[in-house]
Formats: C-alpha cells, sequence, structure tokens
C-alpha cells in the first residue's frame, strides 16, 4: 500500500494562520479521498513558515468497482420524464433494463464505474483543495489566476511504496508537482529531491528546517528556561507568544539579554506588554527582585558570532521602544499625581456609543448604579465605591492605554494609587472589567464587585434600550460575556439581588440620558436572555438542561443565586433513588389528573377530604401529604431546598403504595373526585419546591 506526501512551499505564511492550515489541509485532502473510494491507515500534517505537508501512510492503490442500481420511470411514463432520466444517468435507453414493479413496468439503470488509481484521485482531491483552499486572506501574483495566502513556489505530491516512490502528474497555474523542495531560507537555500516522508524530514533537518511546530516550540522553551536558570532568572510563562514565535522559524536559535536599568521601575506588565507585542520577545523575571529584567528573543539562523549581532540590534530597537513606554509612563504619573482631573475632562469629548452618550455620561451612569446595588451588597462601603466608579475608567484617556489598550484598568489601578487612592478603589479599576470570560477569575472584593456590575448592568441595560441585542453570531459589544460576568459576580459571591429590579434602575438612566422614550419590556427581555446564557453556564458545570428548566419556572427566578441553588439541590435529589421513583410517582399523577382535567373540562384543585378515603393506602397518603407540607413550607421558608426535598422522598413509597392499591377513575363518581383532588394535592405540595412537569423521564 503506498504512502502519500504532499508539501505546499511559498513565501512566509502568518503564524496566526498555520495551525488551522495545516488542519484544513489534512481534513480537505483526506475526506476526498475517502469520499472517491480510497482508505489510509494515518495522516500527519505538519507547519513551517514557508510550507505545509500531509503525510497518509496506508493509502489503497485503487478504489473499488462500483455498482450502482437506479429506479426510473415507469416505461409509459411520458417521454420528457424518460430523456431526463436517461441525462441523469448517462445513459442510451438500450442500456436500460424493463423490470416488474409492483403493477407496472419500470426502467433501471445498472451503472457500473471501474476502480480508479490512487494516482489520479490524488492529483484531482489536492488540485480542488489548493484551488478552495479556506484561508482567511489570500492573494493573486503574477500573471495566473490561483489565489494563495502567499505566492505559492512549488508542490511535492509523491506516492511511494517498496518499488519505489513517483511524483503524482498534475500542474496547477503553471507550478508543476516535483520531488524537490527547499531547505532554510538563509542557512540552505539549495533545492533537493526526496524519495519518502522519512527522507524528506531528515533532509529537512540538515538543511535548518525544524517540520513539527511542537518540536520548534519544545526547542524555544526548553533552551530559554536554560539559559534563564543559568542568570538565575525565570521565564514568564506565555503559551500564545510560544506557538506565535515558533510559527516565525524555521530554524529556531535562542537569544537572552538584559534590560536597561533606566527601564526596570516600569511596571513589570508595561514591559512585558511592550516586548511582547512590538517585538515578540518573552519576558524574564529575577525572583530575588520581583521584576522583569531580562528578555528571550528567537532568531531564525545561526551566525558566526553566536548571535552577537542579533541581540545588539534587537537590544537597540528595544532601548527606543521602551523609551515610549517611559514617557508615557512619566507623563501618566504627572496627570495621576494631579488628581487624574485632566482625563475625567477628556472623557466628555470620547464617545461610547452615538446613541448612548460619552465615556463621561457612562461614569455618571455607573456611579448612580452603586447606589442601586448596594442594598444588596452587605458590608459594602458605598463611598469607596462611588469612588471607585468614577475613577474606574479614567485610564482610558492616559498615554500609555493609549499605546497598549490591552492595558486599561491594570493602568487605572497604578494610576489610582499614584493619586492616593486606597488599594480597595484602584483594585476596582483593575478588576471591574472582570470577569472577560468563563474561566477568568470573579473579583471578590466588595468595591470591585459593587463597580463590575455596575459597568456591565449599564451596558446591557443601554443596547437593549436601544435595541441592538446580539443577533446570531454577532455581538460586536460583548453582551453575552457581560451577562455571563453579571451572573458569575452574583453566583460566586453568594449576591442575593433581583434583577429585574436592576435592569429597571439601568435602564431608566439610559431614558433619562434620552436614549430611547421608555424602558417598557427591557428588563423582561434582558432576563431572558440572562436565563439562555445562564442555562449554558450551567450545563458546561454539569446541571442537566431540565433541571434548569424545572427551576427556571419557579418563582423568584431573576435572584440568580437562589435558582442555582435550587438546580443544585434538585439535581442531587433526583440523582437518588428516591428522586428518581417520586419523579415517577408525580409524573403518573400529574398525567392522569391531566388528562381527566382535560377530558372533564374542570381543575381538580379542591381539597380532597380523607373521610371519602376507602383503603388504608390511601388514608396513608393523606397522612404522608399533610407532613410533608408541615415540612415542605418552612423549608422553602428558609431556602433549604435539601431539607425540603428530603421530605419530598418521604412521599415516595405513600405514592407508591396508593397507586398499587387505589383505582382512580372509580364508578363512584364523589371518590373519583376526591382522588383527582388528591393528586392535585401531590401536584401543589410538590410544586413548591420545583416544576417538575420540566423534567425529562
Amino acid at each position: 500500500m503506498p504512502d502519500l506526501l504532499i508539501e505546499l512551499f511559498s513565501e512566509e505564511i502568518p503564524a496566526r494562520m498555520q495551525a488551522s492550515a495545516r488542519e484544513n489541509l489534512k481534513k480537505l485532502v483526506t475526506d476526498g479521498l475517502v469520499e472517491a473510494g480510497l482508505t489510509y491507515e494515518g495522516a500527519g500534517a505538519f507547519s513551517t513558515p514557508r510550507r505545509l505537508v500531509l503525510t497518509l501512510t496506508g493509502l489503497t492503490g485503487q478504489s473499488r468497482p462500483v455498482r450502482e442500481e437506479r429506479k426510473g420511470p415507469r416505461t409509459d411514463a411520458p417521454a420528457a420524464a424518460l430523456e431526463g432520466f436517461l441525462r441523469s444517468t448517462g445513459l442510451t435507453l438500450e442500456q436500460l433494463e424493463k423490470r416488474a414493479d409492483k403493477k407496472a413496468e419500470v426502467y433501471f439503470a445498472v451503472i457500473e464505474k471501474p476502480g480508479r488509481q490512487a494516482a489520479e484521485i490524488v492529483a484531482e482531491v489536492l488540485e480542488r483543495t489548493i484551488r478552495n483552499f479556506p484561508w482567511p486572506k489570500s492573494m493573486r501574483w503574477g500573471a495566473g489566476n490561483l489565489k494563495w495566502v502567499r505566492p505559492l513556489h512549488s508542490i511535492i505530491c509523491l506516492l511511494g511504496d517498496e518499488g519505489g516512490a513517483h511524483v503524482v502528474p498534475m500542474t496547477i497555474d503553471g507550478i508543476e508537482a516535483g520531488n524537490t523542495t527547499g531547505g532554510h531560507r538563509f542557512m540552505a537555500p539549495a533545492r533537493f529531491p526526496v524519495s519518502s516522508f522519512d527522507d524528506y524530514a531528515a533532509k529537512l533537518r540538515r538543511a535548518y528546517v525544524m517540520l513539527d511546530s511542537a518540536e520548534r516550540e519544545a526547542h524555544i522553551w526548553n533552551d530559554a528556561q536554560n539559559q534563564a536558570f543559568a542568570r538565575g532568572w525565570e521565564l514568564v510563562p506565555d503559551a500564545g507568544l510560544l506557538t506565535e514565535v515558533a510559527g516565525l522559524v524555521e530554524w529556531p536559535v535562542v537569544l537572552m539579554g538584559a534590560i536597561g536599568a533606566e527601564f526596570l521601575h516600569l511596571p513589570p506588565e508595561v514591559l512585558q506588554t511592550s516586548m511582547r507585542e512590538h517585538q515578540k520577545f518573552f519576558s524574564v523575571k529575577n525572583p530575588k527582585t520581583g521584576r522583569i529584567e531580562g528578555f528571550v528573543t528567537v532568531a531564525n539562523r545561526e551566525t558566526a558570532d553566536g548571535g552577537a549581532t542579533i541581540l545588539k540590534g534587537n537590544l537597540k530597537v528595544l532601548s527606543a521602544r521602551l523609551s515610549d513606554a517611559r514617557f508615557f509612563w512619566e507623563n501618566d504619573l504627572r496627570v495621576a499625581k494631579a488628581g487624574m482631573g485632566e482625563w475625567e475632562e477628556g472623557l466628555q469629548a470620547v464617545t461610547f456609543h452615538n446613541k448612548l452618550g460619552s465615556q463621561s455620561d457612562r461614569i455618571a451612569r455607573m456611579d448612580a448604579l452603586v447606589n442601586d446595588v448596594a442594598p444588596f451588597m452587605p458590608g459594602l462601603n458605598i463611598d469607596a465605591a462611588k469612588v471607585a466608579a468614577k475613577l474606574a475608567k479614567l485610564d482610558l484617556r492616559s498615554a500609555m492605554v493609549g499605546e497598549f489598550p490591552e492595558l486599561q484598568g491594570l493602568m487605572g489601578m497604578y494610576y489610582a494609587l499614584e493619586a492616593g487612592e486606597p488599594e480597595s478603589v484602584a483594585a476596582a479599576a483593575r478588576e471591574h472589567y472582570q470577569p472577560l470570560g468563563p474561566t477568568d477569575v470573579t473579583p471578590k472584593a466588595l468595591v470591585s464587585v459593587a463597580v463590575a456590575l455596575a459597568d456591565k448592568l449599564d451596558l446591557l441595560s443601554g443596547f437593549w434600550v436601544i435595541g441592538e441585542k446580539p443577533t446570531g453570531s454577532k455581538d460586536p459589544f460583548a453582551l453575552r460575556r457581560a451577562a455571563l460576568g453579571v451572573s458569575r459576580l452574583l453566583i460566586e459571591n453568594g449576591l442575593r439581588a433581583p434583577l429585574l429590579r436592576l435592569f429597571s434602575a439601568a435602564a431608566q438612566l439610559h431614558v433619562n440620558h434620552g436614549s430611547a422614550a421608555s424602558w417598557e419590556g427591557v428588563p423582561a427581555d434582558l432576563l431572558a436572555f440572562f436565563h439562555d446564557r445562564l442555562k449554558v453556564f450551567l450545563r458546561d458545570q454539569g446541571i442537566r438542561h431540565d433541571v434548569i428548566d424545572a427551576c427556571l419556572a419557579m418563582p423568584g427566578n431573576d435572584d440568580l443565586t437562589l435558582l442555582v441553588k435550587r438546580a443544585e439541590a434538585l439535581q442531587a435529589f433526583l440523582g437518588t433513588e428516591d428522586g428518581t421513583n417520586l419523579l415517577q410517582g408525580f409524573k403518573r399523577a400529574n398525567n392522569i389528573l391531566s388528562q381527566a382535567e382535560a377530558k372533564d373540562g374542570v381543575e381538580y384543585a379542591f381539597g380532597a377530604e380523607v373521610k371519602f378515603a376507602e383503603t388504608d393506602e390511601e388514608r396513608a397518603l393523606f397522612a404522608a401529604l399533610d407532613a410533608g407540607a408541615a415540612a415542605i413550607k418552612p423549608a422553602m421558608a428558609a431556602e433549604d431546598f435539601a431539607g425540603a426535598m428530603a421530605a419530598m422522598a418521604k412521599l415516595r413509597a405513600p405514592i407508591d403504595a396508593f397507586f398499587t392499591a387505589v383505582q382512580i377513575n372509580t364508578d363512584n363518581q364523589i371518590v373519583r373526585r376526591n382522588r383527582l383532588n388528591l393528586l392535585h394535592s401531590i401536584r401543589a405540595l410538590v410544586g413548591q419546591v420545583a416544576d417538575l412537569t420540566k423534567v425529562e423521564g
């Protein structure tokens, strides 16, 4: 069985596109081959800045013959129907077969397709893959029509087995497939032939190319760690940067340098961000001082001087970049120490949204919303929270955040401390953006939580008031993330806040601002949006969707902390034998009751009377329901859901015994009505805890 080697050799592919490109190459080619009738044993995809590579082992030499039968029109069908069938099959009338089919005679087409050689199929599939490759961005060059991410120079398409290897004949826009490739652009640019994947990989390594991106990442990380350790430093982990840098080099050479002493006073995040964003440098920390004091750069070649010239050039550029950062920092400190009034005035001219006013307007609304969330946050220092709300976004006008927007909030913390604000206020500037996603940390400090809630409530209510909600996959203002953020802030801090009231307060502020004439319908619609986001989040936490629905159907579902507490207790209860059996008994009772109410056109909601009970099991159920009501009501009042469900569990045996001993639809209409009312008592009592009609099973 032959093996297949494909290499698409081009100018440098952007690092951010390489991982998806190699996976797309693998999927498109293997799917195409399988669809055409070939099979394979294994596949591997690789990428470097200048090449995408696919290797397949155990490829079948040819596709199997195919015999297909198609049923056509009746033999007495109109001529147009017969002509259409002939066109679809590619056969003539003489090649069709007549067969009896029930009461008529119909035409059948027998289409036989012989097996095809693997080379022919590979050429077809690869050409289709190249011409339709899903690059995020692509380009044309020269006089051809081919589009690729960067100019494509050569193609290897090689089939090999025990008898040798041969090139699959194919030409795309003047590029003829062959068996040669090039090595490292600078260290071994000459082209050379290859005969198999093993031969290809070995020769590439001798030509200073590490084919496997995972190997390049490991080499960079290990070498950088060793060099840092030798100096008594520590490499700052950065998985994203590591992947990116591994996509920039074919032969990584790790070089380490020291940051100039004149820059060491800068905040570590400033140093790290500047080096990462501008020069793709890793940061190196001195554990004795806790400062970022060094950097790692990765060259794409070995040099006679051991990289000294490269390192010297990088240090020169780095010093210029850090000089800019130092200027921004020192200029911002001047404004911060003066109280940041300059930035506060500047935000009046910064539009947040053309329908929602300026950033200054937004700060005023956040300040007001702190008053609304404060009653639900016992222990909150409301004065500190209001100061924090006014300062949290002032760093948006700072020079540093203007250069590095990703530092917003963090720089606000530094500047607030320089302005003499307490740590709780400064921390809120950094933390009020959190959580930024389902795995991000959630603030715990009350001042930070209050400002974070105000920020997100203002954002959500504003866009709901002006009617700009997320649609499909489009969510340009990250409103889904904001809703999940509010939910996590409340749940993870155990806060009991009625969202409908907070939505109303936040929406009213936008109406007062003139964003809309009314906020009618906004709170209810926003709550439904929150419930949808919460369901996704809780499902990821392992809570069943039907359990969530059973709790959402209960009163007070705008108190998310209460809602989650109820859902967790219900899921735990349903996971027990008592819970499973009680659910079955409840569903049976509810089904019989619902059918009787639909048939009779009445609601059996009147109190059942024990005097009409005819059996001991019936009387035992009355007693159990009375005892259950006596236990469940105070448990629910105390929000002791586990206690309420423990009381519900005691209903299991009496309900089972009742259904075993009693016929509901008896001929005695008085007894029948009383038993149906008794079933209603079961539904009503259990319904105080959760709507079990929503639970599956």
